[in-house]
């Protein structure tokens, strides 16, 4: 049988098939081309590149083709096979070269990336004295003088200025110095007042402004040192140091991502662009002062302070404090109104009675009239001039109300005092004015009504309830291994044991404390945990999904892939659990039982969380490193290993702050991402909801159910909320 020549059409296409081929080129006529256009549409096939065609383009036109000594036909085009290990080979190089030069800075910097660097001392200053520490040089704040240069430029001091001078001059003119100056001097007196109280107020809120804003830099962030994580302040950052970055952190410093899952970082506050930015071992480099908008990672702090864009950026920004509440503004304006019109008035009273005086309608306490055209003495006019002068005057001391922007001021400075000595941090005297017109308070829960203090206090494995939680002679080898390698790789908390017999130190988010040290009392070796197996992918928890995974391979090679998260949503994906022999048994007729321990705990208050794992074909684990950063982990078919309820204790006080905003007709709605019959029991201990209150929609309501109205409705439903659960933003 003949073979096909390299320029013929191919068995089992057409010939104009060749205008399609993809590493031959188009070599049909003109009108062949317009012909085909017209006649045929686009097939799945066609390409209208073919210059740079992906070789999973190449591939499937490849395989469409019923070709006979296909290695002959295709001896002149480009090896497919070849070039997929080609382009794997360059993956695995840029990989291994990025985690070389990685490796080499480190070595450079003298940083353990597991451990970090030492806790000592020494260390640390040689550190700070070489690279500088992480501040930037603050401009100054205005000095008290230039408070009172600006105090006394107001409006309606400058009338009152020269009120002033008038008066002491005309009364010291027509009554002699030892009484003339009573009038002048006490308006000067006044207006010293107010620009003395006026640039002390002002300059007090200054300082306070610069302490505030001191605090709010001042963040605590966990690091690694000494192979242990550490809270420390932001500033006491050094070059070296290994900080994990988690949803929602800000940058630190900048620095090399040593590793990361899914991180996305928000730059737009450095570039203006408002596209996330993922960072991987391609763009490893991360700008301080930035966010991170989504997954996990690890940074190489390389710079601090000034030596930072961001900090180049902060040291020529200088914050301004010279703003007015809406309230002082409206009072400013309406001083300076009437002002104005108090100075209009007694313009025109001076201009009326001078030309009254004048034109001879004016008369003396004798009933003669003051002005006669050639008979009335200088001295005379002047002395009479002075009076009508210090008439005017008077309308303008009158009419100006000095007093009031001043008394405003103090009013609020008092009030910010007050609320700094609550503890409540205020930034801007505008503020305390807006929190007098508040009518509703939307509070979250974790933290804010409770004390954020987590603790394991109940705990069901299998079919039945583990007495006490802790208790792992109730639970199988085969479920206490998974759910010691489950919670040691899901999680980004850490657990240090000292080597002294001290107590274990376990860091991460409240919830993953509460359930590492559950673990740990299972018996749990943390360290040992994460050594059988290696974290292949993560899928950061989030207050979206409500859960978080990761897979991960064991030194066997097995892949399983464990999942943690909201006890209701994990249990829906499960379709087995481990029963008290070890055996992978149907969830069916168990679920039921579930999700009434479930219901349980949540009527205690008690946040659930499940816990569940599945095995996965290694063969169908991504193999290079760019599809493996893009792997969506099923979340179907999990075995259910354990649900647990976390106790969380409302925080001390909060019921009777409740009682006392309730009082005062302010509407207390809480906001959290628990589940809604956690969230019902926290608002009954808080006094949120009363045992009497309707505890159905829409009193209270789900998330999800909100959205799903329409606009009308949803303002209707916005008076009556008291708690909304399952999200974590209240839109009205």
């Amino acid at each position: 049988m003949s073979t096909p020549s390299s320029n013929g059409p191919l068995p089992g296409l057409p010939a104009s098939g060749l205008k399609h081929d993809v590493e031959a080129g188009r070599c049909s006529t003109k009108e062949d081309d317009d012909e085909d256009r017209v006649s045929s549409p686009p097939g799945p096939f066609d390409i209208t590149h073919t210059k740079n065609a992906s070789i999973e383009t190449l591939k499937r036109w490849r395989q469409a083709a019923l070709v006979l000594n296909a290695s002959r036909r295709f001896r002149y085009t480009l090896d497919l096979r070849k070039e997929e290990d080609k382009e794997k080979r360059r993956r695995m190089i840029r990989a291994h070269a990025q985690v070389i030069r990685v490796k080499g800075l480190s070595h450079l910097l003298k940083t353990n990336l597991e451990r970090g660097i030492s806790e000592d001392e020494t260390d640390i200053l040689k550190r700070r004295n070489a690279f500088g520490s992480n501040t930037y040089p603050q401009k100054k704040g205005r000095s008290f003088l230039r408070f009172l240069w600006e105090a006394w430029q107001d409006l309606t001091l400058i009338i009152l200025i020269v009120a002033a001078a008038a008066s002491l001059v005309l009364g010291i003119k027509t009554e002699g110095i030892k009484e003339g100056w009573y009038d002048g001097g006490s308006i000067a007196f006044a207006v010293f007042l107010v620009i003395v109280v006026t640039a002390v107020s002002d300059y007090r809120q200054s300082v306070q402004f610069q302490n505030l804003n001191e605090e709010k830099r001042n963040i605590q962030l966990e690091i690694m040192r000494g192979g242990r994580m550490i809270k420390v302040s932001i500033h006491d950052l050094v070059v070296g140091d290994i900080v994990p970055l988690n949803t929602g952190d800000q940058v630190p410093a900048d620095g090399i991502l040593v590793s990361g899952h899914s991180l996305a970082i928000d730059e737009s506050s450095m570039t203006g662009e408002s596209e996330y930015v993922h960072k991987d071992q391609k763009a490893p480099f991360l700008i301080s002062g930035c966010k991170v908008a989504d997954g996990v990672g690890t940074m190489l702090v390389t710079g601090v302070g000034i030596n930072t864009e961001w900090g180049l950026l902060m040291a020529s920004i200088s914050e301004d404090t010279g703003e007015e509440t809406p309230l002082q503004v409206r009072l400013n304006g309406v001083a300076t109104f009437i002002g104005i019109v108090g100075l209009a008035v007694a313009l025109s009273v001076l201009v009326i009675l001078v030309v009254r005086y004048f034109t001879g309608n004016t008369e003396d306490a004798n009933g003669n009239v003051q002005f006669i055209k050639g008979r009335t003495s200088i001295s005379h006019v002047v002395d009479d001039i002075i009076k009508i002068v210090t008439i005017a005057v008077t309308i303008v001391v009158v009419a100006v109300p000095e007093g009031l922007p001043l008394a405003v001021t103090l009013t609020l400075a008092y009030s910010m005092r007050k609320m700094m000595a609550d503890k409540a941090l205020v930034r801007r005297l505008s503020a305390c004015e807006t929190m007098g017109s508040a009518t509703t308070i939307c509070s979250d829960k974790t933290g804010t009504l409770t004390l954020n203090q987590m603790t394991v206090v109940e705990a069901y494995a299998g079919q039945k309830k583990l007495d006490p939680p802790n208790d792992s002679s109730k639970l199988h080898e085969v479920v206490t291994s998974l759910l010691h390698e489950g919670i040691a790789q899901n999680t980004q908390g850490n657990v240090f044991v000292p080597k002294g017999g001290e107590d274990v130190e376990i860091s991460g988010s409240p919830t993953e404390k509460a359930i590492l040290s559950w673990a740990v009392k299972l018996g749990m070796k943390f360290d040992v945990s994460r050594s059988e197996s290696t974290v292949l992918h993560v899928v950061p928890f989030n207050s979206c999904k409500k859960r978080g995974g990761v897979a991960i391979k064991r030194n066997n090679s097995e892949v399983f892939i464990h999942w943690k998260g909201a006890a209701e949503l994990v249990l829906d994906s499960c379709t087995r659990y481990v029963d008290s022999n070890g055996q992978f048994q149907p969830i069916d007729e168990e679920k039921d039982f579930f999700k009434q321990a479930i219901d349980d705990m949540a009527a205690r208050s008690l946040r659930c969380v499940a816990i569940a794992c599945r095995q996965h074909d290694l063969d169908s684990v991504p193999a290079d490193e760019e599809s493996l950063d893009k792997w969506v982990l099923p979340e179907d078919d999990l075995v259910l290993l354990a649900i647990v309820g976390i106790k969380d204790p409302c925080r001390p006080g909060v019921k009777d702050a409740v009682k006392v905003c309730i009082e005062a007709g302010v509407k207390v709605r809480m906001v959290t991402g628990d589940n809604i019959q956690t969230a019902k029991a926290i608002a009954l201990e808080c006094g949120i909801l009363h045992p009497s209150d309707d505890a159905s929609e829409p009193n209270v309501i789900e998330g999800c159910v909100f959205r799903e109205l329409s606009e009308k409705d949803r303002e209707q439903y916005a008076k009556k909320i008291t708690h909304y659960a399952k999200e974590v933003m209240l839109l009205l």
